[in-house]
């Protein structure tokens, strides 16, 4: 398994542990946070435990004001609750861009963030990661976050291509894809993307994009190739059907594609 290309890394800084802050004089960045559920903070507030509320991570920015980085929905249901001060863990000196990679870090290992919330932070703060994916889907004229014929659903998908393999293969997998099947809903499925993805990252210095994409359209239209991989992918049983399991079968499909009218000798054995 490739190693990740972009890591999530923070400069050493102050953080103050444990540290009363007011509820009015918290803020929020609308560029960096997802979006308030005031239905959700609403349900905290309803069967809120004060003592069991923990702290929330707030950024103390070089004026002094105080945004918070990780729990707004409690911050909000203490609000809601008539609730004055909460507990906090107040970090100093960050940028708005150490803000959201403080934010991302911290939502990893616990409640994580719709991926397109964590997409737009990510843009939001600079992150390579976002902004190198986000650069190649301008470049081919396409929005992440829902599917479509100029939209891509699949936002994790995408984002384990450009941070396994680089932007210059995500770049490269859109190509094969649009030169392959056009420009349709089918054509930017997560898990052909992937497939894709994951060929060109092992063995994209072996292939000729233009000569992948008519071989991967001599196996079939997108709906075909879509409709095999699910029948494939299900036969392997319950623990063989996931996202992970669909993105392999797709690729063992792209190095089908490849070889086939191949010689043994110019086969990639993958």
């Amino acid at each position: 398994m490739p190693k990740a290309r972009y890591t999530f890394e923070l400069p050493a800084h102050k953080v103050d542990y444990g540290v009363e802050v007011e509820i009015s004089d918290l803020n929020i960045d609308p560029q960096a946070q997802r979006t308030l559920n005031e239905r959700r903070a609403q349900n905290i507030a309803d069967n809120l435990v004060r003592e069991a509320i923990g702290s929330i991570i707030v950024s103390e920015r070089s004026n002094g004001d105080l945004y918070i980085v990780d729990g707004q929905h409690r911050w909000r249901a203490c609000a809601l609750a008539g609730i004055k001060t909460i507990r906090a863990e107040v970090h100093h000196d960050l940028t708005q861009a150490q803000e959201a990679m403080l934010f991302l870090i911290k939502n990893r290992e616990s409640h994580k963030p719709r991926p397109l919330d964590e997409y737009h932070v990510g843009l939001t703060g600079g992150v390579p990661l976002f902004v190198d994916t986000q650069r190649i889907l301008e470049k081919h004229g396409l929005t992440l976050g829902s599917t479509s014929t100029n939209g891509v659903g699949a936002v994790s998908g995408v984002l384990q291509i450009t941070d396994r393999y680089g932007s210059s293969v995500f770049d490269r997998t859109l190509t094969v894809a649009e030169g392959a099947w056009g420009r349709s809903a089918e054509t930017w499925d997560g898990m052909l993307l992937g497939g894709i993805g994951m060929f060109l990252g092992r063995f994209g210095d072996l292939v000729d994009d233009k000569e992948l994409a008519k071989k991967i359209l001599d196996m079939g239209t997108a709906a075909k190739w879509r409709s095999e991989i699910l029948s494939q992918s299900s036969r392997g049983g319950f623990n063989h059907s996931g996202t992970g399991s669909r993105v392999s079968t797709a690729f063992r499909s792209v190095v089908n594609a490849w070889n086939k009218g191949r010689r043994a000798s110019n086969r990639i054995e993958a």
